[in-house]
């Protein structure tokens, strides 16, 4: 009866009237609402949470640890075989440069992620964040997705409380979202069937709450879901934001989509995402997490042509000035990383004020 209900105007009221929407109610929306439309509600929801009218960004690296995988997931170009001759594992000595050159840098945010690499053991883990700790105390170690978490957990034989306990304890402050791509396991089984399921990706989230940490969530997508798939993906981040913000201490600090990139994938033949399309599913992702704070727009998928026209679809976060990142750019896609002078003048040229944030959203400067 409820279906026979949902009109655009019936749902452009509940928006401006603040009521949360219902999984129908937001297929709805992403299907039938055209780019503008989505775009004035998104952008109503944002200037509701975010009046002053601040930008942020976050100036971090991402350090990628390793690349040797035995996922073998169909979207990604970076991972390799142990027996690849580019196959590698970066030494400490190595880790703690980039961590310096970070610091130097004006740096806060130290996001580390690698391949499920059988020869890393938890031990591995823990030197490197203690390491990391006791030399630049001051920076935040944001590391390890759900999936490296969940892999850890099984090669150890141990629980994923367990190992999110020793890591925290050793150094580990806060989890990225990586591993999400969609949280449906109708899309998983087909682009990543030897990685997490959807529930054990939400698990391990949702125990680093429990410990008191913070994460974010996020959704790679323009592959093979449906836009059914982006609604239950939505669905299942907001439900365990609920869960978290009234059981836990920690929960998400943001929300960040970006689209599938396929050069040099199993997925080369698909046809990329459409700029319009990103700022639909964008637009959509701000209207319909209404228990998130931030939303992050794109611009390393996107380019700094379309990554700040997304401040205009919902997102009130430009990412990060990116010293470093080697998973998109193995697409083959070229990324300018951005120095914060750019950044902030983008962000002032998109008529927003920039300011500078930490890994969980506090302003720094």
């Amino acid at each position: 009866m409820q279906t026979q209900t949902i009109s655009k105007k019936y749902i452009s009221e509940k928006v401006l009237n603040k009521e949360r929407l219902t999984k129908e109610e937001g297929l709805f929306l992403l299907e039938n609402f055209s780019l503008l439309e989505l775009g004035e509600l998104a952008d109503f929801v944002r200037q509701q949470k975010h009046p002053d009218n601040i930008v942020t960004y976050v100036v971090d690296r991402n350090v990628n640890y390793t690349n040797v995988c035995v996922a073998g997931c169909k979207f990604c170009a970076f991972q390799r075989k142990k027996t690849d001759p580019d196959a590698y594992v970066l030494p400490i000595e190595e880790i703690l440069k980039k961590v310096e050159e970070l610091v130097n840098a004006g740096g806060t945010t130290l996001l580390m992620q690698g391949g499920l690499n059988p020869n890393l053991r938890l031990d591995f883990y823990i030197n490197m964040f203690k390491a990391i700790k006791e030399k630049f105390p001051q920076i935040q170690i944001h590391s390890l997705s759900a999936t490296e978490i969940n892999y850890i957990a099984k090669l150890e034989k141990m629980s994923i409380e367990e190992v999110l306990r020793i890591l925290h304890e050793a150094g580990l402050d806060s989890l990225p979202g990586g591993g999400a791509e969609i949280l449906d396991d109708e899309v998983r089984v087909f682009i990543s069937s030897n990685k997490t399921t959807t529930q054990q990706w939400l698990e391990v989230h949702k125990t680093a709450h429990k410990l008191g940490m913070m994460s974010t969530a996020t959704m790679m997508f323009g592959h093979v879901e449906k836009p059914k798939h982006i609604i239950n993906h939505l669905d299942r981040v907001r439900q365990l934001q609920d869960y978290s913000l009234k059981n836990s201490k920690g929960h998400f600090t943001a929300f960040i989509p970006w689209t599938f990139q396929k050069g040099g994938t199993k997925l080369d033949h698909l046809e990329p995402a459409t700029s319009t399309w990103y700022l639909k599913v964008l637009a959509t992702a701000r209207i319909y997490l209404d228990n998130f704070d931030n939303v992050q727009t794109s611009h390393v998928t996107q380019t700094m042509k379309v990554g700040p026209v997304g401040l205009h679809f919902g997102a009130n976060d430009l990412g990060s000035t990116m010293m470093e990142e080697n998973v998109v750019t193995s697409t083959g896609l070229k990324v300018a990383y951005p120095n914060k002078e750019k950044m902030e003048r983008i962000i002032r040229e998109a008529g927003f004020i920039p300011a500078q944030r930490d890994t969980y959203y506090n302003i720094v400067s």
